[in-house]
């Protein structure tokens, strides 16, 4: 298989074709076309439509003191997106501590580059949303609060040289402490959820798809 087109920080996997013509007597003519590969990721998998869940809790001290604890769970109707769609959190977060806490979602991207047995990583920002602020003894309730992903690169799983993976990330940001958080795997994919069409009409209405992803700039350093 062919590992999708992509342009990253330290390497890129790109695709062309080149053609010659010889003539006598005359220089050749030659010609150099660039497209680009898909290497399609069906998200209608079991693997990749199993939900994502997770749930942590902390407790802050200063000096002697020991404040109550901040609780952390959250869930995702599955693993496997497409770019374009919204992904449903559903979260339960409760401020037992003494300090103003605000809830936080992000959707991350790792590139991975592998050369002469070394790896170098490359973390960037895609989207990111910001609940409302939790006095001491609040608690708020995300019942499906939806973060869209934009128009990014398909994951790229299968090759041995880059690679480019995606996390959900669900977060408390408390001041003064380091914030307690949840990572919730994700897989961009290229052919959508079809709970009632068939395979061949998906795939085959992927010709069209957006490939604004490829000359996409992601911001450097998160919020």
């Amino acid at each position: 298989p062919l590992a999708t087109s992509f342009e990253g920080r330290h390497g890129s996997v790109r695709y062309w074709v080149k053609a010659e013509l010889h003539r006598p007597w005359l220089l050749p003519v030659k010609l150099k076309k660039e497209f680009t590969v898909f290497e399609h990721i069906d998200i209608n998998t079991p693997s990749l439509l199993s939900p994502q869940a997770g749930t942590k809790e902390k407790t802050l001290c200063c000096w002697l003191c020991t404040s109550g604890p901040i609780s952390l769970s959250a869930k995702i109707e599955r693993k496997g997106y497409t770019p374009g769609e919204s992904i449903q959190i559903f979260a339960e977060i409760e401020n037992c501590s003494s300090r103003m806490v605000v809830p936080k979602a992000t959707i991350y991207q790792t590139q991975a580059f592998y050369a002469k047995g070394k790896i170098k990583e490359v973390k960037q920002l895609v989207a990111n949303l910001r609940g409302e602020s939790l006095s001491s003894g609040k608690t708020e309730t995300w019942n499906g609060k939806q973060l869209k992903i934009p128009p990014v690169s398909p994951s790229i799983l299968d090759c041995s040289i880059i690679r480019v993976e995606y996390s959900l990330m669900v977060y408390v940001d408390i001041p003064g402490a380091m914030d307690l958080f949840l990572n919730l795997p994700l897989v961009i994919g290229t052919i959508p959820l079809h709970p009632f069409g068939s395979r061949t009409s998906s795939v085959s209405s992927q010709g069209s798809m957006n490939i604004n992803w490829l000359g996409l700039t992601l911001p450097e350093r998160p919020e």
